[in-house]
């Protein structure tokens, strides 16, 4: 499968993005504007396969650029799990210099094998945490 990691808000589609959010259990009724405004305050990540007119995946991240990020609203498309495109996905972002050296955090209830793959380890049944490296 050929796909493409896109970066920043300005070449993601909010539409996507809904529709995306929608498939979760966590943003599944979050409004649009919402979206939008978390979008527009984020690092955002996307992933496109050949042949698709829409986004299957994608990411947020949240920084104080100095000692911490956020990895955030993680999704694949339910009909692309399991090809390993959550993994290129977080690895992309995790191979990203801005995030190099920084503590990183999410908040997840499932897909915990994905996350230990990068270092973060299980706090209480869903907070992760990665640990600090500066």
């Amino acid at each position: 499968m050929h796909y493409s990691i896109v970066e920043g808000a300005d070449n993601i589609k909010p539409e996507d993005v809904v529709r995306l959010m929608k498939q979760t259990y966590w943003a599944n009724s979050r409004p649009q504007a919402q979206i939008e405004k978390s979008m527009r305050h984020s690092s955002c990540f996307g992933v496109c396969v050949e042949g698709e007119s829409h986004l299957v995946g994608f990411a947020r991240v949240i920084t104080d650029h100095a000692t911490t990020y956020y990895l955030c609203d993680v999704v694949i498309d339910a009909g692309y799990r399991g090809q390993g495109l959550g993994t290129a996905l977080v690895s992309h972002i995790e191979s990203l210099p801005e995030y190099a050296g920084l503590r990183g955090m999410l908040i997840t209830r499932d897909a915990h094998d994905l996350y230990r793959k990068f270092g973060y380890e299980v706090l209480n049944d869903r907070a992760m945490v990665k640990a600090l490296n500066c």
